[in-house]
């Protein structure tokens, strides 16, 4: 080694080691939270989270009062043009059937004396309850309950029709097989049809039920997110007041304006629909309900004062003190019972003068009927059938006959019925109107509301640039 020069030494270094992991990739969401944490830590990042908070609040309350409202309204709809006809259709399908057995037992009485009225009354019946099933067939889902019971309904009616033709043709012919006849028809409509046109009924009624709790509500979720978007402009435009010093931000307030028309438009709209159902149904439904129940006791009642001197005693019921008694002069003695509560129920219902007095008018015709079936059922019971007879169904114009009676009760109670349906509709309709335009509205609303949120936060926004 020279003198002077140093000699330096290197460590060896080892070509082994590992080398140093590079740090895991974050996701795009964690990237895109990181940003957006650290823009909110500055004024315009802040503005821009609730610019965009705003404006979706504003736009959800708009969407959800427009899918409320639009539920509500289409339940309204359906109350108004689908479910209650329906129902006053199945309604009419039972008074029909009634109606039609009544009118063929009046004319078995009658024998050759039948009067055209009586047979083309029968005749109307018929085709009106064939029409009414085509349209409830046509308004039923297929396979449904009520499709059953329509499907059933039409195959016993021209069964029905073929055992009165041929109660009629032997009866012309003064033969006695008439009668059991015209009692299997009886019994198909009283036993088979009858509880099906009920029963039809009964679900119609069911589904009027369902629309009106379809249509009621309130539609709080709309109503609690116009209350938040409301505060939350309200918050937002203090905010902006405590930094700028500025009393109105023109976008918020016009945010917060139509925010508000559609928060009041909603409450005070839905209010007064709610309140215009409810009035149908009240002063509507239920006296069209109970009048229709009316209606149907005095058809049974008639048709089993008819058949209490077409069976003649044939068919017997024992009562609880051991009283034997016509089995249809102790139906018919039910049915005017029932009639009587239901006229008084009705009366009760009846809110004005043009609905009660045709139901007071019905209820006094009752009692003559009451009074007039005495007689007959004394001539029956002391064996003179003919006199018994001509007080059921009269020889004349002139006589004082149960039948005069009952159509006297059945006009009333039909005057009573058109009432209370216009009634129902002048409701109803009222109820549907004022939500009318509603669900668009307020999504058109909301709409503008968003963009004046959009557009005052964004005018703060220039202020940085």
């Amino acid at each position: 080694m020279t003198t002077g020069e140093v000699t330096v030494t290197h460590a060896p270094t080892s070509s082994t080691a590992p080398p140093h992991p590079a740090p895991p990739r974050r996701t795009a969401l964690a990237e895109g939270a990181e940003r957006l944490r650290h823009a909110a830590t500055t004024e315009p990042g802040r503005l821009r989270v609730i610019g965009a908070v705003l404006a979706l609040l504003v736009v959800a309350f708009g969407t959800v009062t427009a899918l409320q409202t639009t539920h509500r309204a289409t339940a309204a709809d359906d109350v108004l043009h689908r479910s209650q006809p329906l129902s006053s259709d199945a309604a009419d399908i039972y008074r029909s059937l009634a109606d039609a057995n009544t009118m063929a037992t009046s004319g078995y009485l009658a024998g050759l004396q039948e009067t055209t009225a009586t047979r083309e009354r029968y005749e109307s019946d018929i085709r009106t309850a064939a029409a009414k099933l085509v349209t409830a067939a046509a308004n039923s889902a297929p396979g449904s309950p009520s499709a059953a019971t329509i499907t059933r309904l039409n195959e016993l009616l021209p069964r029905y029709k073929g055992l009165v033709e041929a109660a009629r043709a032997n009866n012309r012919q003064g033969f006695p097989v008439g009668g059991a006849y015209l009692r299997a028809a009886n019994d198909t409509m009283q036993n088979e049809m009858l509880p099906a046109a009920e029963d039809l009924y009964q679900k119609e009624n069911q589904r009027l039920s369902a629309d009106y709790a379809d249509a009621t509500p309130y539609p709080w979720a709309a109503i609690a997110l116009g209350v938040v978007a409301l505060a939350a402009l309200a918050w937002a435009q203090r905010r902006t007041y405590l930094r700028t010093n500025r009393v109105l931000n023109h976008g918020l307030v016009a945010a917060t304006a139509a925010t508000t028309v559609v928060l009041l438009w909603l409450v005070i709209g839905h209010s007064v629909a709610r309140a215009g159902l409810n009035g149908s149904y009240t002063h509507g439904v239920r006296s069209l309900s109970v009048l229709h129940d009316a209606r149907i006791a005095s058809l049974k009642a008639r048709s089993n004062e008819n058949l209490t001197l077409v069976s003649r005693g044939a068919e017997t019921r024992t009562l609880k003190d051991g009283t034997v008694m016509d089995a249809y002069d102790w139906a018919y003695d039910q049915e005017l019972d029932r009639l009587a509560k239901t006229l008084a129920h009705a009366d009760r219902l009846a809110d004005d003068t043009a609905g009660r007095t045709p139901v007071r008018v019905a209820n006094e015709s009752m009692k003559v009927w009451k009074s007039r079936h005495e007689l007959a059922r004394r001539a029956n019971d002391s064996g003179d059938y003919q006199k018994a007879r001509d007080r059921v169904i009269g020889t004349t114009a002139e006589d004082e006959s149960t039948g005069e009676c009952f159509d006297n009760v059945d006009t009333s109670l039909a005057s009573a019925l058109t009432h209370e349906t216009n009634e129902f509709k002048q409701a109803a309709r009222a109820g549907l109107a004022a939500m009318t335009g509603l669900p668009a509205g307020s999504a058109v609303l909301a709409v503008l509301g968003a963009a004046g949120a959009v557009l005052g936060i964004g005018r703060r926004l220039s202020e940085y640039r």
